[in-house]
């Protein structure tokens, strides 16, 4: 399943402290985001991906993150 969001993820610091936790919590098979992007997207690859749940795990981190339609 892929998971694609709208973020306010800014630089490359704040990249990495997203992926390595999101990596670290869901266990996804690929993670990034798109700093050139306008939308700051964050592409999240994984077996089983509940979307409310990514969501509300980097809105904990600090971070702006909805579903990109």
């Amino acid at each position: 399943m892929i998971g694609i969001f709208k973020t306010n993820i800014l630089t490359q610091q704040d990249k990495h402290t997203v992926v390595t936790a999101i990596a670290g919590h869901f266990n996804p098979t690929a993670c990034t985001v798109d700093l050139e992007d306008c939308d700051k997207v964050l592409r999240v690859v994984c077996q089983q991906l509940e979307e409310d749940r990514l969501i509300s795990f980097v809105r904990g981190l600090g971070y702006h993150c909805t579903l990109l339609d």
